[in-house]
């Protein structure tokens, strides 16, 4: 009995050794103290609520994907994170998109600082593309997901408006933006651009290591007044950065690309915390998203994306996870606190109700950023004379 109480105690023991070292092991370097960059990732003056959401569209049907027979409908559950109180509401609403193989809570350290700072912020798992979806995720579905997007705007719109519905008062319908990871990335950049499936009510948009090699300059011309960025590390093992983000300020007059020096592709997520001792979190992201394409990409699918004329390019070379061998990549942590203070500077500059937060936020970027963490570098390309940015 002694024996077995020894052993239980140093189990005990070990679990909790485990998960301090999970909370409170490699943790990142600081930003300067006294800087522009340490102020900004503090959470903002707002408590944050968070409460679950289940949208069904049954305008629209899933699709047949392996063993499952598809449905009439699509159902897109998550969850919602807003200020817990009203003062200052309407709030601006922010949709994030997961990426393939992921789910709605990747980007959970992202909402709940943005909440803090006011904003509505909502998250569903698409019905083909997550993690568990039915038959095993299926990455041509991301066509379907703009229409997704859509549709939560819409729900979220139309709570807002109800009476005696916790979302009453809350959205301001005329500040939307959009962001999201990796194919949750395309999907944000679908939802903004895409000359069938954008959504004009898109006032903002930020993909985050979104794969943009298919989309061509004139894909990116079709919404020209859109505050658009880019953000990425430069050593991306899944979406190359040299295929995928470096174009984007050639193909997007006043497009913003914001390289992180050293980040991974899983870095910008949630799950990549409790692997950053891995010397590349790349190296999960590649197995599993490996395993569950299968044979995807090997099968024709790129055409549902629209045509050469709509700026759909079919040119192109699969660089998925040829990086050998990964480099090592940067503490997550410090990759993910980069991506708070880049993340809501670009929305603040567009979406604040003071007008001096959005210079503040337009100056940070601009000229502050850069100087303060030297892992990042920023690129904004020229525009046309004549042509406004809203928000730039």
């Amino acid at each position: 009995m002694d024996v077995l109480k020894k052993l239980l105690l140093l189990l005990v023991v070990l679990a909790v050794a485990a998960v301090a070292a999970l909370r409170f092991g490699w943790q990142a370097s600081p930003f300067p103290a006294g800087s522009a960059s340490a102020a900004r990732l503090q959470s903002g003056p707002l408590a944050v609520d968070s409460f679950e959401v289940r949208f069904e569209d049954s305008s629209r049907r899933t699709d047949a994907n392996g063993d499952f027979a598809g449905a009439s409908n699509r159902v897109l559950a998550g969850t919602v994170w807003l200020p817990a109180e009203e003062q200052g509401a309407p709030y601006p609403l922010l949709v994030y998109s997961h990426g393939f193989s992921s789910n709605h809570q990747g980007g959970s350290y992202l909402a709940e600082h943005l909440a803090s700072l006011g904003y509505v912020v909502v998250a569903v798992d698409f019905p083909l593309t997550n993690m568990y979806a039915p038959g095993g995720p299926q990455i041509k579905d991301v066509v379907n997901q703009p229409g997704d997007v859509s549709f939560v705007i819409d729900r979220m719109l139309a709570r807002s408006a109800a009476a005696g519905d916790p979302l009453g008062g809350t959205v301001d319908p005329q500040r939307i933006g959009v962001f999201g990871l990796s194919l949750g990335g395309m999907t944000t950049q679908l939802v903004a651009f895409h000359p069938q499936w954008r959504d004009e009510r898109v006032a903002a948009a930020l993909s985050i290591a979104g794969p943009s090699y298919l989309l061509g300059p004139t894909f990116f011309h079709n919404a020209p007044d859109l505050p658009f960025m880019m953000l990425a590390g430069d050593i991306d093992a899944l979406v190359p950065w040299s295929s995928n983000a470096k174009p984007i300020p050639d193909k997007r007059p006043g497009a913003e690309l914001v390289t992180v020096a050293g980040a991974s592709h899983a870095g910008f997520a949630v799950p990549a915390i409790y692997l950053r001792w891995l010397r590349n979190t790349d190296m999960m992201a590649c197995f599993v998203v490996s395993r569950n394409l299968g044979d995807d990409m090997e099968e024709p699918w790129y055409h549902l994306l629209g045509t050469p004329e709509q700026g759909i390019l079919a040119d192109f070379e699969d660089e998925l996870c040829k990086l050998d061998p990964l480099p090592e990549a940067m503490n997550v942590l410090r990759q993910q606190m980069i991506t708070r203070v880049v993340v809501a500077s670009f929305f603040e500059r567009s979406f604040s109700s003071s007008g001096v937060e959005r210079e503040a936020s337009a100056t940070y970027l601009k000229d502050v950023l850069a100087r303060e963490i030297p892992e990042v570098s920023y690129l904004r390309s020229p525009r046309p004379v004549g042509m406004l940015v809203s928000g730039q």
